[in-house]
């Protein structure tokens, strides 16, 4: 697939590719080359196979990735390597019903569970990577995210719901005309985050670029309180008219790549009413720099997302955890902020700055209620959640382009960008991500090319119960002895309120021969008692039915990405809300991504 795929790429990017080692350091990028921004250029080298890594470097965004993919016309080659896959796209005809429903609706029903589609688009577009965010003023009040491409390229897509979850509407928010570091308007965006405050003003952002430029920003627009995210506007109060205006938007980060390449950036917002920093938002993001290294940075705003606080880095340094880079952990990825009731933020991520291939770790660092987080000295120094053993195999067959995948599956696996935190009412804290450790079929491995199942990838968590300083063992949420020598992957979890139940959704392999075909479910695991030393475990099957594997046979414009993380959400009783990208054809008998809402109702409801 890669030899295929370079064989289609433009004279320009060719050269580009070739000489990007130096590219990186000496020189930036050809404006007429299609992809400008240096340190991407590099990346989708590395992808193609013609560079090799600058050390041990993080993935980037699969949003980020497929706008490039898609600008050197790698989608275009498979489309005409498989035109079979088209047709059956468009076979079937099967009329979409538009009843109780702001557009192109569907649900599955299965099983005592309804499966209800977020995206509300009629295209045969791709929709995935989401979050979802319930309304604390509201909790019928619902809004959700997805990396979209209906209007092209890679873009955010933003959805709500007024009544729990039953009817959606969505949009592509205006933000484009922003004008980026180096006068381009941005073409592109990834990893939508979105975000509530106290009063129920709805936050929304995202990372924009212009794929043949080198400038990149991290932006967030806002909706007030009482629109309840059915539209965005500028975050700006002053000048009137602000629900009218789309100008201007939050200037989170603003960059040119010379520097930077901002990456997965996530947001959080203090909806607590007695937080002494109540109604505060948060972003942490991943910096790429040139040469390889990938630290994690913060910005706050205390005006509503109207102005943000200088960007600074909050990964730190722990030489007793951090042994390649003199200590500093730098090499980073996959940044999620949690606030607790207090005011204080925890912030997980995954870190690299450790010797052998796979051989990575969940790292924290917290900022006092009482301090100044936007001074890097408010931050504590990193402690290790728990290991992350990242061995899974690089795959170049359907799809993976590359990558790290779960085989038959050609989506893209990166754990780093599995770390979930979420804090109780108690301030204890809660990690959980995914990783390769318990898998033993020598075939299913990082020196395998390609691999093949079975592979036992799992769910872990790990809690603090003393404000990040300690943290207890990691436990396994999806433990071979209850779903098999299966792969579970991709998980979102959150703690209820009340810290008596840890919800932990994730895509999972374990139901009838999906292990072995590539078939999908969302499974939704309720840790009771997580902090016992015995908690109890029960799983839910969130889907109706299995989701196909999407493949470059079946579907070539859209396989290999299936986003780098989905979603969960909790609500005052307990259960929990879960937003995930689904395979499962509407029309036709082709896969096709788009996102799908369900809520999981606790034991004894």
């Amino acid at each position: 697939m890669r030899k295929a795929a370079l064989r289609l790429l433009p004279l320009a990017l060719l050269g580009m590719l070739a000489a990007a080692g130096s590219a990186l350091y000496s020189q930036s990028a050809s404006s007429s080359s299609p992809v400008g921004n240096k340190i991407l250029a590099h990346k989708l080298a590395v992808e193609l196979g013609t560079e090799k890594a600058l050390g041990k470097e993080m993935p980037v965004s699969s949003g980020v990735m497929y706008t490039l993919y898609e600008k050197a016309g790698v989608f275009a080659r498979r489309a005409r390597q498989h035109p079979g896959a088209m047709r059956s796209l468009h076979h079937g005809g099967d009329a979409l019903s538009r009843a109780n429903t702001e557009g192109c609706q569907n649900v599955f029903h299965g099983h005592g569970m309804t499966n209800t589609r977020v995206n509300q688009d009629c295209s045969l577009r791709r929709q995935a990577e989401e979050a979802i965010q319930i309304n604390p003023r509201d909790e019928r009040n619902i809004i959700a995210g997805q990396n979209d491409s209906r209007i092209g390229f890679n873009h955010c897509g933003y959805d709500w719901s007024f009544d729990g979850g039953k009817k959606w509407g969505d949009q592509v928010p205006p933000f484009w005309q922003f004008t980026l570091l180096d006068g381009h308007t941005a073409d592109a965006c990834s990893d939508p985050t979105l975000a509530w405050d106290s009063r129920g003003n709805a936050y929304i952002g995202g990372v924009f670029f212009d794929v043949a430029s080198g400038a990149n920003a991290v932006l967030v627009m806002k909706s007030n309180a009482g629109n309840g995210g059915s539209f965005y506007h500028s975050p700006d109060p002053t000048g009137g008219f602000q629900e009218y205006r789309d100008t201007p938007v939050g200037v989170v980060a603003n960059d040119d790549a010379s520097e930077f390449d901002n990456d997965k950036e996530l947001m959080t917002a203090d909806a607590y009413r007695s937080s002494p920093k109540r109604d505060n938002v948060y972003i942490t993001w991943t910096r790429f720099t040139p040469d390889g290294l990938s630290p994690i940075y913060f910005s706050q705003s205390t005006d509503g997302a109207a102005t943000w606080s200088t960007p600074i880095e909050i990964s730190g340094s722990n030489a007793s955890i951090c042994p390649l880079g003199g200590g500093a952990c730098n090499v980073d990825q996959g940044s999620h902020p949690a606030v607790a009731p207090d005011g204080t933020i925890y912030v997980s991520f995954a870190n690299g700055n450790l010797p052998g291939a796979g051989i990575e770790q969940v790292l924290n660092v917290t900022c006092p209620a009482s301090a100044d987080c936007s001074s890097p000295a408010s931050w504590t120094p990193p402690t290790k959640v728990g290991d992350m053993i990242a061995k899974h195999p690089v795959g170049t067959q359907n799809g993976c382009g590359g990558n790290q995948c779960l085989p038959p599956n050609g989506y893209r696996v990166p754990d780093e960008t599995t770390v979930s935190t979420s804090v109780d009412r108690n301030g204890k804290v809660f990690v959980s991500w995914a990783d390769h450790r318990n898998n033993t079929n020598p075939n299913c491995d990082i020196t395998v090319p390609d691999g093949a199942p079975p592979c036992d990838h799992d769910i872990f968590y790990a809690y603090s119960a003393d404000g990040g300083t300690t943290w207890s063992s990691t436990r396994d949420v999806t433990p071979r002895s209850r779903l098999g020598e299966t792969a579970q992957w991709q998980p979102w979890s959150k703690i209820t309120s009340d810290g008596s139940r840890l919800w932990v959704a994730f895509y999972d392999r374990h139901y009838g021969n999906c292990e072995f075909t590539g078939c999908n479910d969302i499974t939704a695991a309720e840790v009771r008692n997580p902090t016992s030393n015995h908690p109890s475990i029960e799983y839910t099957r969130v889907t109706t039915d299995s989701m196909p594997n999407l493949t470059p046979a079946n579907n070539p414009v859209q396989a290999g990405f299936l986003g780098d993380y989905m979603w969960l959400d909790t609500d005052s009783h307990g259960d929990a809300h879960v937003v995930w990208a689904d395979t499962r054809p509407i029309r036709g008998d082709a896969p096709e991504e788009d996102v799908y809402y369900s809520e999981v109702h606790r034991s004894g409801h």
